[in-house]
């Protein structure tokens, strides 16, 4: 990430809108089960949020770097970090009870790393579990914070139609404002 968007991302008011407008357009009126696994925390600012909300939770990041001090900021024995690709996940079939991609799609090189990270997604599921999260929709405010970084954004008209041919029922997409929240049950 460039210095404007790490900073963002490690904000207040990044938290806050994690808070109040991502994680309840992502998790509400699913299910999410005792054991979720979260991809690509980046500095974890989504993950200060999602343990107020469960007793445990595995968090998968690419970055190591940002796995250390994951590790050293958030201490909480609620929290397990893995260093990993999303892509490739280094879990067993039917591990989780869900899986959550919180604005962390658009940083994947490519529309197909997107797709493998879907179908590991079900994979690394439990029979009825749900892989859900939110992503950011292009808008000038977006194509700037990203300037010099990945940026391959999702096309909200397409994704239910991707989620599916990874396996996922009972898809849903909802677009609000520049925000795009899915959700996807494994069968």
């Amino acid at each position: 990430m460039n210095f404007v968007h790490e900073r963002l991302c490690r904000s207040d008011r990044w938290a806050d809108s994690v808070r109040e407008r991502i994680l309840p357009a992502a998790l509400d009126g699913i299910d999410i089960g005792d054991d979720p696994l979260e991809l690509g925390p980046g500095p974890g600012r989504t993950t200060e949020q999602l343990l107020d909300r469960f007793s445990r939770l595995t968090a998968l990041e690419i970055d190591s770097d940002a796995v250390s001090t994951l590790q050293t900021r958030l201490r909480d024995a609620r929290l397990t970090v893995v260093h990993g690709d999303a892509t490739a996940m280094p879990f067993p079939d039917g591990r989780f009870s869900a899986v959550i991609a919180l604005t962390m799609l658009h940083h994947l090189s490519s529309p197909e790393a997107q797709d493998r990270l879907f179908a590991e997604a079900a994979r690394v599921l439990r029979p009825g579990g749900w892989f859900c999260g939110s992503d950011g929709l292009i808008t000038p405010r977006f194509r700037l914070i990203h300037i010099g970084d990945t940026l391959t954004p999702i096309n909200p008209e397409h994704l239910p139609e991707r989620l599916a041919g990874a396996g996922f029922v009972d898809v849903r997409v909802q677009c609000r404002s520049n925000r795009a929240a899915f959700r996807g049950r494994r069968p």
